[in-house]
C-alpha cells in the first residue's frame, strides 16, 4: 500500500507539472485566445468520441444530466477563454497567479452549489489574500492590468464550474462527462465568434484583439505542434493519469499537490521566458502571500473534517481548470 501511495503521489505531481505547462504553451501558441481554446476543446472532445466507452456513457446519460453537463461546458469554455486571454494580455506568471485565487472563490461557491456548510476560516483566508493581490497589481506594468483582471474572472469561473462538477460529476462516466463538456464548450464558441464582431466597438482594444479570428482558423505548422501537445500531453494524458492516481490519494493530499501548479508554472515561465525581468519584486511577494493562503486552505479543511467527520469533504476529481 505504501508503495502504491508513493507511486500515486509521483503520478499526481507529474500531472500537475503537465498542467503547469498549459500556461507556457498558451504563450507559445500565436493564435488568439478564442481560436486556441476552440482547437484545444475540439481536439480533446473529438478524440474522446472515438472511444466506445464514451459512447456507452453518453447513451446511459439522461437528457437532464446531459443538459447539466452541457451548461458546465459553457463555463469551462469561458474559463479557458479568460485564462488564455490573461496570458495574451499579460503573461503566464500573471495568469497562473490569478488561478491561484480560485480557492478563495471556492470558499463561497462550494457552499452555494453543493450544500456544504460554510466555513468562516476559508472566508478569512480570502480576506488575507487581498494584500497579496494588491502587491501583485503593484508589481506588474500598467499594460498588464487588463490581463490581470481577466485572470481573476477566470479564477471565479473555475471555482463555479468546479463546484458544480463536484456535485454531479460522479453520476456518469468521467470520460463521457469530459466529452460533453468540452464538445459543447467548443460548439458554444462558434456563435460566440460571430457575435463578438458585433460588440467589437464596445470592447476595449486589448479585449477585441483576443477574438480577431474565427475559432477554426487553421494554425501554422509550429502552432499545430504546440496545440497537439496542449490537447494530448497536457489535457488528455494528465486527466487519465490523475484518475488512476486519485484512487490512492486522499482529497487533502491531492489538493496539496494541485496547489503546486502555480509554483511550477511560474518557475517554468521564468526559466523559459525570463518573465521575472518584466515583473517587479512586489509581484513575487504578492505571489507568496497568495500561495500561503492557498496552502493553508486544505490544512484548515482537514482540521474541520477531523472535528466534524459527518460532513465529508467532496471527493477529489481531475479538473479542467487549465
Amino acid at each position: 500500500m505504501a508503495r502504491a501511495h508513493r507511486t500515486a503521489l509521483l503520478q499526481i505531481h507529474f500531472c500537475v507539472l503537465l498542467w503547469g505547462f498549459t500556461a507556457i504553451l498558451g504563450k507559445l501558441i500565436a493564435l488568439p485566445a478564442l481560436a486556441l481554446v476552440w482547437w484545444r476543446m475540439t481536439l480533446v472532445a473529438g478524440t474522446l468520441l472515438l472511444l466506445p466507452r464514451v459512447w456507452r456513457g453518453l447513451r446511459a446519460m439522461g437528457a437532464r444530466l446531459f443538459g447539466a453537463y452541457a451548461g458546465i461546458g459553457l463555463l469551462v469554455a469561458l474559463h479557458w477563454l479568460s485564462f488564455y486571454g490573461a496570458i495574451k494580455l499579460a503573461n503566464a506568471s500573471v495568469a497562473v497567479t490569478c488561478i491561484a485565487l480560485a480557492p478563495v472563490f471556492v470558499a463561497v461557491a462550494e457552499p452555494l452549489f453543493t450544500g456544504r456548510r460554510f466555513a468562516w476560516q476559508e472566508l478569512l483566508l480570502g480576506i488575507a489574500v487581498v494584500p497579496g493581490v494588491a502587491l501583485v497589481v503593484g508589481g506588474i506594468p500598467d499594460g498588464m492590468h487588463a490581463g490581470l483582471w481577466i485572470g481573476v474572472a477566470s479564477a471565479a469561473l473555475v471555482a463555479v464550474f468546479g463546484a458544480l462538477n463536484k456535485r454531479i460529476v460522479h453520476r456518469a462516466d468521467a470520460l463521457s462527462v469530459t466529452a460533453v463538456e468540452l464538445g459543447v464548450g467548443a460548439a458554444f464558441l462558434v456563435p460566440a465568434a460571430w457575435l463578438v464582431p458585433l460588440l467589437a466597438g464596445a470592447l476595449p482594444a486589448p479585449l477585441a484583439g483576443l477574438f480577431d479570428v474565427v475559432p477554426w482558423t487553421l494554425p501554422g505548422p509550429r502552432d499545430a505542434a504546440w496545440l497537439l501537445l496542449l490537447a494530448f500531453a497536457c489535457t488528455l494524458l494528465p486527466f487519465a493519469l490523475s484518475l488512476v492516481a486519485l484512487r490512492q490519494l486522499s482529497a487533502f493530499g491531492a489538493q496539496m499537490a494541485v496547489n503546486l501548479e502555480p509554483v511550477y508554472a511560474i518557475a517554468l515561465a521564468a526559466l523559459l521566458f525570463a518573465e521575472q525581468q518584466e515583473l517587479a519584486p512586489r509581484f513575487y511577494l504578492g505571489v507568496l502571500v497568495v500561495l500561503a493562503a492557498v496552502f493553508a486552505q486544505p490544512l484548515l479543511q482537514a482540521r474541520r473534517l477531523r472535528r466534524a467527520p459527518a460532513d465529508p469533504a467532496p471527493p477529489a476529481d481531475p479538473h479542467l481548470a487549465r
